[in-house]
Order: C-alpha cells, then structure tokens, then sequence
C-alpha cells in the first residue's frame, strides 16, 4: 500500500478491464501500479474515496443571483494563455483540468475529469481514467482524443516560458481508448511533479478548434469551447463582462462541486482606476470588494451605505503564504546588474514611514518569498542548508558569506519622516561610489557624464502617493528618478518588452514549491517569461530549483526552500513591499459564508451563497441597481 493514495477498489466492467491493463503495465515494469482517485506527495489524501462533498462547504447552499466585482482598466481577449492583447478578468471559471486541489489539503490533488488515476511507483508513466459524463458546453463529449490534442497544442502554440518546462517532462501522449489517456515522462522528469504537471492538462475541444481554426497563441474575444461551470453570457469590451452558470453544467453533482458554484451570474464592471471603482461601489453599482487600499480600509467605510448597514465589512483570515509583492529591477539593463546599485536603491524605500502614514499601520513588512510560512528562511543556515550551500560556495557561485549570515532582512528606516536619516543616505551613497558612480552637483553620472536614471513604471494613480516619496529620496542621494505612469496597455506592453527600471511585481509561491519555479527564478526563461520579469539567470539558482523540485521528503523540501529562498533574497533584485495574513472586504449584506472558511482559499466566487430575502431587502431600499 503506497504512502502517497489511497488504493481503489475497481467493480465496474469498464474499471475491472482498466485493472487487467494495469497489470498488463505492472507486468512490463515489474513494479505496483497504483490506482487512486488522487494523489499526494506527502502523506495521505485529506479525503478518501467515495466522499461526499469538502468538509468546508454548505452542500445545501442556494443557487441563484448575482454576485459582481470590479476590475481596473479593460480587456480585448477571453484567451489568458497567451501574452497579446490584455485578457479579461476570471477566465479560469471557464476552464478546468484533470486534476483538482482543494483549499484544506494543500499536497493533495484529486480526480475531478477523471474517475481514477494509475501509475507505477517509479511515477515514468500515469494513466487517466476519464469520466464518461463530462460535457463541453455544446453538449459534445471530452474524450482522451480531446486532452491528447489539448496537451500538444500547448506545445504547438502555449507561451514559450510553459513550453520550455513542460516539453522536457513529457515524452509522450497516447490514447489508449475512448476515455483512458496516457502520459509517459522523460528520464529527468521530476518524479514528484510530473503526475501534476500532466494533470494540469485542461479540456478543450479538438471538434471546436478543428472547425473554427481558433489559435492559443492569438488573442480573442470567442471564449475556447470547455466544460466550465461558467461561460460568457455578454460583455462589452473594456466595460462589462457577465459569465452565466451552465445549467446543463457536467459537473453539478461531483463531489468537488458541491457547495460551490453557487451564484447564476458572475458580473464584471471595468472601471479607469480604484478611485473611480470606490465611488461606484458606494452607489451599489456592483457588490463585493476585496480592499487593497489600506487608506479606503481604514478611512473610505463610513459612507452611508455602512452606516445603514447594507454593507458588510471584514476582515477574514487568509492562511495562504504571505505573497512577495514588491519592486522588481530590470536585470537585463546594465547599470542594474551591480548589487551595491540595488542595494542603494533598495535603502532609500521607507516602509516604516509607508506603513505608519499611508497605511494606517495595517501591513507587515515582505522579507521572504515564502513569508509568512514555515518555508521562509530565517536567521543563520542550519547544517542541512549548510551541506546544500557549500558546494555552490566551494565552486565559487556564492560568496561563503552566505554560510554564516543570517537571512537577508528588508532595510529597516525611522517611521517618524519619509527620508531616510543621514547615515543611511551616506551608506547607500558610498554603495553608489564604489560601484563606480561619480557624485556631482548634478547627480551620480558614469565617467562620461551620463546620469544614473530610474524609471518606475505604473498604471495606477493609487500607487502615486507611495511611488513619489521614494521618487524624492532616490533623488535626494543624486538618482535621477521619475515615475511614469501609463494606461494598462501600454503597461501590459512594456512589462512583456522589458521597457523599465523598476515594475511592481508579486511572488506568489505554494506550499509545495517545483517545477513552477523554473517560470518564476530558472535562466532559461530569463529573456521571455510573465514570471521571471526581473530577468534572473543565476547558476547558483538553478542549482537549488533542481533540488527544490526533486526533494523526494517534506522536510527536506523545507530544507532546500529554506536555502533557494536564503539565496534568492542575498540576490537582491527586488525591493520588498508588504504583506497582510488577512482578507479584507466588503460586500452588500445579501451574501453568506460557511462559518468555518478554509485556509487556503476565500472562496467569495464559489462556495459563498446569495441570500435572496436579503437582496429584496436592499433592492426594496434602494440599496443596490
């Protein structure tokens, strides 16, 4: 009995004759083939076969209504797996894989187009077993020929960054019958990933593509034929977007769905930027908001709205990893290839002052890229780190600092003004002096006379008032910055051509670090990737992601994360920003939640529910349009 599933009686007839092929393949391979409806990496599946439904849902949750958010700027595709044009909000509700996560198991992945899943203990092969009921939205049904053909298309027409990855992996896609798929890994797959990398396949339909001639790798405003619970209803482009539950959706009565796909509609205004946004939030243009704005948080909810109690605020817990938001450089300019330039550029940004006089003191400080979870790197290495850095130091692609230091912490400033005092000014601008930088009266130059320019790239005027204090203090110690702030296509652009110093950008790590962190961190992906925009290629890097990702155990996982993280941090490419471990929202007083909300997800679109008798109420008093 294999650590990692739960076995799997088979009884129908289709099942037995999938057994008589497992043991065919066991037969070859002279190893156990597993047959599971999941699988983990560590430890048990949180739920066993034949479960009923997630323990954190109300399976008896009413359907109906609308629920509806904003978001910022406009779209002119429904297609999010390519990088032209800028893709409308909530796409994923359309689309669904093989596999499925929950948000309280997060090693665990379960069947969900598939009835079960086999595969030998060496992991070279898996097999899918597919569901025989699941149906696109034109009332075909998926078959294997569709998850082979979507698979190779990804790799015909996905962006390059994916590509690259995942073609190294996967040797091989074959269909075995109407609903039995098989995915055959390569030699230096990693054996812990390589069942999730493959069902993480979608389902599209072959049939739809075949006959529209549709592209992956081009943008568009035809939605791919799949097999969502959601699809387009209407929309207007750059204003609206309304997504519409299937009622003839596949999947209503999966154990995984119930509870969940709870509203009829799912509607989606487009507004200019946040302050607009608030404003028609107050006027009950549309309904729930997740704030990002510590300053409307902790000053913008005593509209009348809130004061008549028609609006709900709340601050719910979040027990995802901390995400890295932060300011990435532009490593692939060379003026930002030096550490000591960043590091001065990294001192002169206040977070203290930020946090006390923009945001009411509602964040804490980003230092990890794990932060907030038991993968953050703290204080010196331990003697298993230790082993997993000497031999990068020994072959001089570390400094041996990195053996005794402790984890690189954010830059800490005095809260009581924005500036920077005197001494850290002096230190990042001796940093700047011996990177090579002159100092005159007119700022840093090269030898021959060219300043050193800063260019912070934007789009929205709500990061204004904290972009234009570091503005003045990098120019206070003789950097020529500026902030350039421009619409989110233009934005879009430049961030996919490289075109700036500085961008915002957020890490957002799992619990189970792997293949993935070849897209965020790996060289290869350093000249094209949506991840990867600093534009990292490190060796020292790509030594520790590989064995982040072939880390056979939990704790030794946690050990090489501790060690990628420790490194990834002394690199120094980001400037960190803030983090907070909660969820903080408002929403018109028609929505409900389970009591217990699970840690990894907030779950508003899916497992919340529309209160009817509520929604009369407010509409019977004007509340909401």
């Amino acid at each position: 009995m294999p650590r990692t599933a739960t076995m799997i009686r088979r009884i129908a007839l289709p099942a037995a004759l999938a057994a008589l092929a497992a043991t065919a393949h066991a037969q070859e391979t002279d190893e156990e083939v597993i047959v599971a409806h999941g699988v983990s990496n560590f430890g048990e599946l949180k739920y066993p076969e034949g479960f009923a439904h997630l323990d954190y849902v109300n399976p008896d949750a009413p359907k109906g209504g609308e629920i509806s958010e904003w978001a910022s700027g406009n779209f002119d595709s429904f297609n999010n797996y390519t990088r032209k044009g800028v893709s409308a909000a909530l796409t994923e509700l359309m689309y669904e894989d093989m596999l499925a996560a929950t948000a309280d198991d997060p090693y665990g992945l379960y069947c969900y187009l598939c009835e079960t899943l086999e595969y030998p203990e060496s992991r070279d092969w898996v097999i899918f077993n597919l569901r025989d009921d699941v149906k696109f939205w034109d009332g075909t049904t998926m078959t294997a020929e569709d998850i082979k053909f979507t698979f190779e298309l990804f790799m015909e027409q996905g962006i390059t960054e994916y590509v690259n990855v995942v073609k190294s992996y996967i040797e091989s896609v074959e269909v075995l019958d109407e609903y039995r798929v098989k995915f055959t890994f390569t030699d230096e797959a990693p054996r812990r990933d390589v069942i999730g990398i493959a069902g993480g396949t979608n389902a599209f339909s072959k049939a739809w593509f075949e006959e529209t001639g549709a592209r992956l790798d081009e943008s568009t405003l035809e939605p791919f034929m799949a097999t969502g619970a959601y699809k387009v209803d209407s929309f207007d482009v750059g204003r609206q977007i309304i997504y519409r539950y299937d009622e003839n959706f596949w999947g209503a009565d999966h154990p995984l769905n119930i509870g969940h796909n709870n509203f009829e509609t799912i509607r989606v205004e487009y507004y200019a930027d946040s302050s607009a946004a608030f404003e028609a939030f107050k006027a009950g243009e549309y309904t729930f908001r997740i704030e990002n704005s510590s300053k409307d948080w902790a000053t913008g909810y005593n509209f009348p709205a809130v004061q008549k109690g028609w609006v709900k605020t709340a601050e719910l817990p979040d027990g995802n990893i901390g995400s890295g938001q932060s300011f990435v450089f532009n490593l692939r300019d060379p003026k930002w290839q030096d550490p000591k330039v960043r590091a001065a550029v990294r001192m002169m940004f206040n977070f203290e002052w930020s946090n006390d006089t923009l945001f009411y003191g509602l964040y804490e400080r980003v230092n990890s890229f794990w932060e907030n979870s038991p993968l953050e790197a703290t204080g010196t290495p331990t003697e298993a780190e230790v082993a997993l850095l000497q031999p990068l130091v020994d072959e001089g692609l570390l400094d041996a600092s990195i053996l005794t230091d402790e984890a690189v912490m954010a830059p800490v400033n005095e809260a009581s003004e924005n500036l920077p005092g005197r001494r850290v000014r002096r230190e990042a601008a001796n940093l700047l002096e011996e990177a090579g930088w002159t100092a005159g009266s007119g700022g840093f130059r090269t030898k021959d006379g060219q300043p050193l320019t800063l260019t912070v790239l934007s789009y929205s005027p709500t990061f204004d008032r904290i972009i234009n204090p570091y503005i003045q203090n990098l120019r206070s110690i003789g950097i020529d910055a500026k902030l350039e702030r421009v619409d989110i296509s233009q934005y879009v652009d430049r961030r996919r051509s490289s075109d700036y110093d500085l961008v915002n950008h957020t890490f957002s790590m799992g619990f189970e670090p792997g293949i993935g962190l070849y897209q965020w961190y790996g060289s290869d992906t350093a000249e094209d990737s949506s991840r990867n925009l600093m534009g990292l290629q490190d060796e020292a890097v790509d030594r520790l992601i590989e064995i982040v990702v072939d880390a056979p155990t939990l704790d030794e996982l946690a050990t090489a994360t501790h060690a990628l993280d420790r490194v990834l941090r002394a690199k120094g490419f980001w400037v960190p920003q803030w983090f907070k471990n909660v969820n903080t929202v408002a929403y018109y007083d028609m929505y409900r939640h389970p009591e217990d909300l699970p840690p990894l997800a907030l779950g508003y679109l899916s497992f919340w529910w529309y209160d009817e008798d509520a929604a009369a109420d407010l509409r019977s008093a004007g509340a909401v349009k």
